[in-house]
């Protein structure tokens, strides 16, 4: 989810910086510290050795029993984060619809709910981690206590050649060990914590990579012929195929229209088309070369999208409308925005095309959006088309432009639209209809209003 990812690249990337912090400063110092004791110890009275050798890895391995539990409250802990933060960015992606249904206080109750959660569960590890620290400390000191009695017993009884200042020196340097080992398990929730977001990450860095694009065909010309040879697909966890046995040779320069219901496999072959998955049964060829074996990066060169979800990011007019693009005049931009109708309103913006827009162009309106992204699509000059109800923002008098100029653009580029308003796409070459992942009908609109079958029926509805 979104709020997981969010959680990932910003709490676990600060979580791992604290765990350098701590292995590259602070740990080396407790071990050096370590070391120098044993060392002069070694020197001063060898024999003390066995006394440290005995009881040191006593107090550690007791430690770390009382410290078992702490891994796994710290996984538990991020996972409750993750779906908090998740809870959180469809909370805000909601407000409209909170406040329009007067559902405020029913949402505040729903989020407090996992608010008062997560904050259990931080109380819950925190308390543990102050009961562990404290226990070691006292599990520490009692062991120094033992060293002294100890020391101080054999220059008593005078068994070994021990003086008061050996007692003095030795018990300096338990100290000086047990202070470090102390040091060492007090940073250990923050390692641990450390760790615990490695593992976050690497969900991240370990999920296969649908595109393994080195060593593959990189594309210099995309002419747009497509073949799907009997393509299937099915989504990880499901049943039913959401496209089967899909079969259709595509000329370049052809326009494509798929309809259907929902559910039909429309998105899922868009998918497939501009390479976002691969198929599970059979193959898309491009150009007579099998998707899968070309680099998609430089195919998506050759590629514009308009979906139906008009994305756009905080930044100026221009930078949106040239994203992903390089190399580019002020004449081709400002012909990009004058076949898709939106020159007029640009005009209008109080700084023109370096206006701020807001974070995903809140400042414009629905129908303005889209002819951002239409213009976005325009300069790239591409060889292949998907729009996704790329006019389902617009009233009726842009969506007339727009479609004008789309069919301007269209000229001699292979398209696949998607669309459910059938007035739009009754131009195109083919119209392919699909119910539940199969295909049903193709021809022209004529064509497909003369068999009086599924696609008649979607046009009366229509009507």
């Amino acid at each position: 989810s979104k709020g997981a990812l969010q959680t990932k690249l910003l709490r676990d990337v600060e979580q791992i910086q604290g765990l350098a912090t701590t292995l590259f400063q602070f740990v080396p110092a407790a071990v050096l510290t370590i070391l120098v004791a044993i060392v002069a110890t070694a020197i001063r009275a060898p024999w003390f050795l066995l006394f440290f050798l005995g009881t040191v890895p006593a107090a550690v391995i007791l430690i770390s029993i009382l410290r078992r539990p702490i891994r796994d409250r710290n996984s538990a802990f991020r996972q409750q984060l993750e779906e908090m933060a998740a809870s959180l960015i469809e909370m805000i992606q909601l407000i409209p619809v909170t406040r329009a249904h007067g559902a405020q206080q029913t949402e505040m109750e729903r989020i407090d709910g996992k608010l008062v959660t997560v904050k259990e569960a931080a109380v819950r590890l925190d308390s543990i981690n102050a009961i562990t620290d404290s226990s070691s400390w006292v599990t520490l000191r009692l062991f120094s206590l033992v060293c002294l009695i100890t020391s101080a017993w054999l220059v008593y009884t005078k068994q070994w050649a021990i003086t008061v200042g050996d007692v003095v020196l030795l018990t300096g340097y338990f100290d000086s060990l047990t202070n470090s080992i102390v040091q060492i398990l007090a940073v250990l929730p923050q390692i641990g914590k450390g760790f615990e977001s490695i593992r976050s990450v690497g969900e991240i860095l370990e999920c296969p990579d649908l595109e393994r694009n080195p060593g593959k065909i990189a594309l210099q010309q995309v002419r747009g012929e497509f073949t799907f040879e009997s393509v299937s697909y099915q989504y990880p966890d499901t049943e039913q195929f959401a496209i089967q046995d899909f079969c259709l040779q595509v000329n370049p320069g052809e326009t494509i229209a798929i309809v259907g219901p929902s559910g039909a496999g429309k998105s899922t072959l868009l998918s497939l088309i501009i390479g976002f998955m691969a198929p599970t049964t059979g193959r898309v060829l491009l150009d007579g070369t099998d998707m899968s074996s070309l680099d998609l990066q430089t195919y998506r060169k050759f590629l514009s999208v308009v979906s139906q979800e008009t994305i756009l990011f905080e930044g100026t007019v221009r930078e949106n409308i040239v994203y992903g693009s390089q190399q580019l005049d002020e004449e081709q931009l400002i012909k990009a925005i004058q076949d898709a109708n939106a020159l007029e309103f640009i005009q209008e913006l109080p700084s023109g095309l370096d206006t701020l827009i807001g974070e995903n162009g809140a400042k414009l309106s629905g129908g303005q959006r889209q002819r951002l992204a239409i213009a976005r699509a325009l300069i790239r000059n591409p060889r292949v088309l998907v729009l996704d109800e790329a006019t389902s923002s617009l009233d009726t008098a842009s969506e007339a432009l727009i479609q004008e100029a789309l069919e301007h653009l269209m000229e001699n580029r292979t398209t696949f639209v998607v669309a459910h308003r059938l007035s739009t796409i009754r131009k195109a070459d083919r119209i392919v209809v699909m119910e539940r992942g199969h295909i049903v009908e193709v021809g022209n609109h004529p064509q497909l209003l003369e068999k009086e079958g599924t696609y008649t029926q979607l046009h009366s509805l229509q009507i």
